[in-house]
């Protein structure tokens, strides 16, 4: 089957590589569509994947071509979604429910063989199946909606607050329809992207802007979420929480990022600083919240490419230009 495959560091191709095989609790996928994100860039730059080459893609959905003989959940011909996470379920952390956390956890797409294929091998438990009414292209946003779920599963999120988010890429503009929709008062967007500014602005954001300083909120806000994973941002981020407030760290940022913290004000104005990681208990949810139409796809994917030009999709990606890539074998 036809594959993209990251072969050593900055480097990716397209190639060729064995159709996969189900084991007996597996199913073969035929992808639809895969999503491309921040992870994937990552993986490019030698950083999570523990050995390259690597075929990508942890976002994606597609129909069951091939099943394993001890599978009896879904059928040849049903349309799933596939969530990517690998964990063991017997380390101290999947035995505490910090699955995320596992010893040994591994992804498709980042660990084995992912979505950038046009056939991916799966965990029977690991698919969920789509209503009639959701485009199976349209389902690689699921996997990215659930770490977002994630995200607010970890913040002291109350009702009212107000939300300033850094970065109004795919990720940004996912925290900002969920905090529409879990109470928040009012939802800023910060953004040097002025085209990325104006897809929140579409969406509904209350404010959107090329630097907090042009948001009138001297007292700070009380959930600052960075969706970047840039130095700037999230060391501007940890200077406008709020008394009380909580800084989520969403935006994967690189290995060598650093930030400051005032230790005496984290202590004497009770700020929360966390982070979410991947996806946690939050797949399914994603999915119903994706089939209950949360999500506009058509504001969401910016481009669906072929796969043949996924190494041109990577690159575009790397520059910021556009909102969700998808590549459909």
């Amino acid at each position: 089957m036809k594959a993209a495959l990251i072969e050593s560091v900055g480097k990716v191709s397209l190639t060729t590589v064995p159709d996969p095989t189900p084991g007996p609790r597996d199913v073969v996928v035929e992808v639809a569509a895969c999503g491309l994100c921040g992870t994937d860039l990552h993986i490019l730059q030698g950083e999570f994947a523990p050995t390259l080459p690597i075929v990508p893609g942890h976002e994606f959905a597609g129909e069951v071509v091939g099943i394993g003989k001890d599978v009896t959940e879904v059928a040849i011909g049903d349309r799933v979604a596939v969530d990517p996470s690998l964990y063991c379920y017997e380390c101290r952390f999947c035995r505490n429910g910090h699955a995320n956390m596992c010893e040994r956890w591994g992804a498709i797409g980042v660990s084995v063989p992912g979505g950038a294929a046009e056939y991916a091998v799966a965990p029977v438990a690991n698919c969920v199946k789509l209503p009639e009414h959701v485009s199976t292209q349209d389902a690689a946003l699921i996997e990215p909606l659930s770490c977002a779920v994630r995200g607010y599963d970890v913040m002291n999120s109350v009702l009212g607050a107000r939300v300033l988010i850094y970065g109004s890429g795919t990720m940004g503009l996912m925290m900002l329809e969920l905090a529409k929709r879990t109470g928040a008062s009012g939802v800023d967007i910060v953004d040097i992207n002025p085209e990325r500014l104006a897809t929140a602005r579409t969406l509904g954001v209350s404010a959107a802007a090329g630097s907090a300083d042009e948001l009138d909120r001297p007292q700070g806000w009380e959930i600052v979420i960075d969706a970047t994973g840039n130095a700037a941002a999230i060391q501007d981020g940890l200077g406008r929480v709020a008394k009380a407030g909580t800084f989520l760290q969403f935006g994967v940022a690189d290995y060598a990022t650093t930030a400051t913290i005032e230790p005496y004000k984290i202590y004497n104005q009770e700020i929360t600083i966390t982070g979410s990681m991947a996806v946690l208990h939050s797949y399914e949810r994603a999915a119903d919240l994706f089939a209950s139409g949360i999500l506009d796809p058509q504001i969401f994917i910016s481009d669906r490419l072929p796969l043949d030009q996924y190494p041109q999709a990577l690159d575009q990606f790397a520059k910021g230009v556009g909102r969700k890539i998808v590549v459909t074998p």
